[in-house]
């Protein structure tokens, strides 16, 4: 990897790519929306208005302001001021529906009721109760027409809004939209890149952090300095990640840059080019590995710092990692001073527990003593308890033969991860999953295999059991 990473993840970031114009429409009718499959009311669910909140089917209760949809003038369907709309602007059978902020422009927030059912303008697609449940707590889904009870609804429309609130009554959680503590590497520029779907199904783990993002030249970001920024093999890995159910942190830098945070030549240039990749792939989550100068030199950290604070004003509710190389006792504390002394409070602050000059056969302990070092390093700067400190400090470990020739074994990542379940860190990853699998010959220098006996994707297995 031979890298120092700055990872910055999005809780709330625009759903769609380049949206423009917030919709001021006007309500055409409010009511309820009763399903045809067990007359239950869509539901926006615990009364969130949270971006990725998904609706649900739920019994009706009278008067419940959960359960008034307004069919708006545009096209949109409202519930407690936000859009239904289709998440990622999927058009397949078995695109999440969820609520967001509306917009105009956006045409996967627009629906026309039409004979009963309710269809999506992006894809001509119906509004569909996922699997036909019957249950309350039912999600949404967008699917093919077919004229089933499932997809059948009936609008109740009514002048007056109600005036009680109702009961927030919450289903068991289906782990949400919000960001993923466990997000190996993947990178498509090398390493013969694994199959996405079969990692998620062998591995459970459906999040990964997409490498690298560089300036190409007068701070404007594309793949690896040189490939479009969408179109093309990584838009196509993101949207296969997605429709398994996932999503992506993308990463800024690597090793040998050229690195946005050091050629950009202010804060605002930098802070506009993360910007422009939050928009392009409607990002809750980026990663931005800077290495070398970027790190050593005290302009390009406060560029980055205050780069970081327009990041966080601009997106609301924005969560933000920040991972260092390190030394096996810590890493060095001068980019955490400096955002400290600056107002900057990041989720998490996370170290590269690797290519750090050991080349023991105890890296799980040595990652646990940095870690622990990262801890009273953030407790100095911040003035946090243990208790605090711990909940933002990150892993980024190596699988398998590092480069220094390390041996990172599969004991070594269960012990991190119990240690990460132990003190619920912000962030468990490594690099890379390029290379978790066992090497069919010796071990080669091109990053396709870990080196170390194993089983397909063991180590991304491992990391997934952490739960954050």
């Amino acid at each position: 990897m031979k890298r120092v990473l700055i990872a910055i993840a999005s809780a709330a970031v625009v759903a769609t790519m380049g949206i423009v114009g917030i919709t001021s429409a006007s309500a055409a009718s409010a009511g309820t929306l009763v399903s045809g499959l067990n007359s239950k009311c869509l539901d926006v669910t615990g009364g969130s208005t949270t971006n990725g909140n998904q609706p649900q089917l739920w019994d009706c209760v009278s008067g419940s302001a959960n359960q008034v949809w307004t069919l708006a003038d545009n096209g949109s369907v409202q519930g407690r001021g936000k859009c239904l709309d289709v998440a990622n602007n999927s058009t397949a059978d078995g695109g999440v529906v969820h609520l967001w902020d509306c917009y105009d422009t956006v045409a996967s927030q627009k629906w026309t009721l039409s004979n009963g059912a309710l269809v999506n303008t992006a894809s001509g697609k119906c509004l569909d109760v996922k699997d036909k449940n019957t249950a309350n707590g039912a999600k949404l889904q967008i699917w093919t027409c077919t004229g089933t009870s499932n997809q059948k609804w009936t609008f109740g429309g009514t002048t007056t809004p109600p005036t009680t609130t109702p009961p927030t009554t919450t289903p068991p959680s289906t782990g949400g939209p919000g960001i993923k503590a466990v997000a190996p590497y993947y990178y498509t520029g090398w390493g013969n890149p694994p199959n996405l779907t079969t990692v998620t199904q062998t591995t459970g783990v459906k999040w990964f952090t997409m490498a690298f993002m560089l300036n190409s030249g007068n701070c404007d970001p594309k793949w690896d300095g040189s490939r479009a920024l969408t179109g093309g093999a990584d838009q196509t890995a993101i949207n296969t990640i997605r429709a398994n159910g996932g999503d992506v942190v993308i990463s800024f830098g690597g090793a040998a840059g050229p690195w946005l945070e050091h050629t950009c030549t202010s804060a605002a240039a930098l802070a506009a080019a993360y910007q422009k990749v939050i928009n392009a792939y409607g990002l809750k989550a980026i990663d931005i590995d800077i290495e070398g100068t970027p790190y050593n030199t005290a302009a390009d950290q406060q560029k980055t710092v205050d780069a970081l604070k327009t990041i966080k004003a601009n997106n609301p509710g924005i969560t933000t990692y920040i991972t260092l190389g390190s030394y096996t006792t810590g890493p060095d504390a001068s980019l955490i001073n400096r955002a400290a002394a600056a107002g900057l409070v990041v989720d998490g602050w996370g170290i590269m527990t690797f290519d750090w000059g050991s080349t023991g056969n105890n890296q799980g302990a040595l990652t646990i003593q940095a870690a622990d070092g990262l801890k009273n390093r953030l407790k100095t700067a911040y003035g946090w308890s243990d208790a605090e400190a711990y909940k933002h400090v990150g892993i980024s470990s190596m699988n398998g033969i590092t480069d220094e020739n390390a041996v990172v074994t599969l004991a070594d990542m269960q012990t991190i991860t119990a240690y990460a379940q132990q003190h619920t860190i912000a962030r468990l990853t490594f690099w890379s999953l390029n290379r978790d699998r066992q090497c069919s010959g010796g071990y080669p220098n091109d990053d396709t295999c870990s080196g170390v006996s194993q089983s397909a994707y063991q180590f991304t297995k491992i990391i997934g059991a952490y739960k954050g």
